[in-house]
């Protein structure tokens, strides 16, 4: 399901440009806030606090590998093709990456079926080394959308980074999808949320684009919601009259 088939622009020297990394990342950097955050302020004694926040602590790490895959395989691979070595830090910041995220899915594993006794050392362990973690994904992020999006723009026209961006779009399944929009939807302005829907509007098939909607919609309080039905051109509330 091709949802978000256009990226977002930044300016560049005076001219304007397709950033492949401004939504996605703002997105991942919501999901991780909102995690380190669970992990920091659960009660682990208390059972449906645990698997909430293990939850949480799971879904970001399962989001995280497949933005490394999407990024190794549609991203870097195109990068190496036009100039070999490009990508280098990247591919290797990648492997690294995938390593922790292994560690971290065994601590998450281990503090949810730990006794009470052990639980409040596996707590401690796996905040820090998540933060750690988030740490070093922060500088990593930086470095894409610096370094790579100079090498991006200097090796592909807008045209060829937009369908790059459409075949990696196309390739992500739709409950990942859903994923990606929760944390759209929390972590964008309402200018580059409505650029998203926007275009989904444009190109997404009516129920997927109800779907989405929906999922946005438990993000948003009900000022940014208005906000965006506006910008969308829909009534805030079924039936009423946009104004």
């Amino acid at each position: 399901m091709n949802t978000l088939a256009t990226p977002a622009r930044t300016t560049v020297v005076g001219s304007v440009r397709v950033d492949f990394y401004a939504t996605i990342h703002k997105a991942l950097r919501q999901a991780m806030s909102h995690a380190l955050g669970r992990v920091g302020s659960t009660d682990f004694d208390d059972e449906a606090q645990r698997r909430i926040t293990l939850d949480a602590v799971d879904g970001l790490l399962g989001l995280l590998r497949g933005h490394l895959q999407h990024e190794n395989e549609f991203v870097h691979a195109a990068i190496e093709l036009r100039r070999p070595g490009a990508a280098t830090q990247t591919a290797a910041d990648h492997e690294q990456h995938l390593e922790s995220i292994a560690d971290l899915e065994d601590e998450s594993r281990a503090l949810r079926h730990a006794r009470a006794g052990q639980r409040p050392l596996l707590a401690t362990r796996l905040y820090r080394h998540l933060a750690l973690f988030i740490a070093e994904n922060l500088e990593h992020m930086n470095f894409e959308e610096t370094h790579n999006n100079a090498t991006l723009w200097s090796l592909f026209s807008d045209a060829e980074l937009i369908g790059m961006h459409e075949r990696l779009v196309a390739s992500i399944a739709p409950d990942e999808m859903a994923v990606v929009i929760r944390w759209m939807a929390a972590g964008l302005n309402d200018a580059e949320l409505a650029g998203v829907f926007g275009d989904m509007q444009a190109k997404a098939p009516p129920p997927a684009l109800e779907a989405m909607l929906g999922i946005a919609r438990t993000q948003l309080d009900d000022t940014r919601w208005a906000r965006l039905c506006r910008a969308l051109g829909r009534a805030p509330v079924p039936g009423l009259v946009r104004v």
